[in-house]
């Protein structure tokens, strides 16, 4: 027990080295990607290698003195480590700089924002930068209607898609589950085949199908149904019709993995102590799958806040979603520092009940224990 403090020195060193391994590897990347090779890419790659080198042959080095347990349970947290460095590196990062743009004021520059960083000039500059962010945006977004409108205009839009989607998938769920079990590899194709075809190309396909010479329209007229046609394209209704087709497969799919391992020995017991079949759905199946329609309703709900191809192509011009706003302020307006407040208020809108949840989740676990 006395090399204990070593072994975990040695295990934070290769676990930092490992790190900085991977942070050399995606600016030796960078290197290679730039569209110029200038004075400071000539002088910058071959010292950015040999620190690269030098930082692979050290971690070589310490994993070939390890032992063989130890050597496989530090490769073990390595692997186990890796998500955390891929969720460190493409949210927490790119999540902190919306965040600084958020605070910064819009300005003639590329990039169209004020203040930068420029870490060279030490720490007076720091300072600063700092004393220079702000939270003027955000309080700009409380004085103008347009955003909180957007945002409760999308979450309305968003709670009755997903509540649309979900009553249309968990029969065809159900139904999958309840399939013989020759038909399930089937069935789950059929559900899957959609996204062997490009987002963009259904979408523009529901454009000619809702149209008012589309085929849904042609149809109603030919059975009589209705004597002119109908205006869908370009209302809200084509909107639901929109991300029920779309994200349909995102509720289905997990539904029908909570059905599928369901016993069905516990429908038998159910009926057997008195309970007719929908009481046994009611009370047994519906309890059982309530893990895969909480995960079917977040895949569903959370992409559709933030949608804004459907939107644009289906709704018009009429149909208010903050992916519109978002697009416009950064594309339109040029107005990086809004947009970006924007973005982060809907990323606090998303992550707040998706944290509360699990915590309840976790809580009801520990009761259950």
């Amino acid at each position: 027990m006395s090399d204990t403090p070593s072994i975990r020195a040695m295990n934070f060193a290769l676990g930092f080295m490992l790190l900085a391994l991977a942070a050399f590897a995606a600016r030796l990347a960078i290197l290679f990607a730039s569209d110029g090779w200038d004075a400071t890419s000539a002088t910058g790659f071959p010292l950015t290698l040999a620190i690269f080198i030098a930082l692979a042959a050290g971690t070589l080095s310490a994993m070939s003195k390890m032992d063989q347990d130890r050597r496989t349970g530090f490769l073990g947290a390595t692997v186990i480590g890796l998500p955390y460095v891929w969720l460190l590196a493409l949210f927490l990062v790119p999540f902190l700089i919306v965040l600084k743009i958020s605070l910064s004021d819009v300005a003639l520059a590329r990039p169209p924002y004020m203040p930068q960083l420029d870490l060279s000039e030490g720490w007076s500059n720091l300072t600063a930068f700092l004393s220079d962010l702000d939270f003027e945006n955000y309080t700009f977004l409380t004085s103008d209607d347009l955003y909180w409108k957007a945002y409760l205009s999308s979450l309305q839009i968003a709670f009755v898609a997903t509540a649309c989607t979900l009553l249309i998938a968990y029969p065809v769920a159900y139904g999958m589950a309840r399939a013989p079990q020759e038909w399930h590899a089937t069935l789950l194709m059929l559900v899957i085949l959609p996204f062997w075809t490009s987002f963009l190309i259904r979408v523009y396909s529901l454009m000619g199908i809702l149209s008012n010479d589309g085929v849904l329209n042609q149809f109603l007229l030919w059975t009589g149904l209705i004597g002119e046609p109908l205006q869908i394209l370009n209302t809200k209704l084509a909107v639901y019709i929109g991300i029920v087709y779309t994200y349909l497969p995102f509720m289905i799919l997990p539904i029908y993995a909570s059905l599928e391992k369901l016993d069905e020995s516990l429908l038998e017991a159910a009926e057997d102590l008195g309970c007719s079949r929908f009481q046994a759905f009611w009370l047994v199946t519906f309890p059982l799958s309530k893990g895969g329609i909480i995960a079917g309703c977040f895949l569903v709900f959370i992409p559709t806040i933030g949608e804004f191809v459907i939107p644009s192509l289906l709704g018009g011009s009429g149909t208010l979603m903050i992916g519109k706003v978002l697009w416009e302020e950064f594309f339109n307006n040029r107005d990086w520092p809004v947009a970006s407040a924007v973005a982060v208020i809907l990323l606090l809108i998303l992550i707040i009940p998706i944290v509360l949840f699990q915590r309840s989740e976790e809580k009801s676990r520990e009761a259950g224990q």
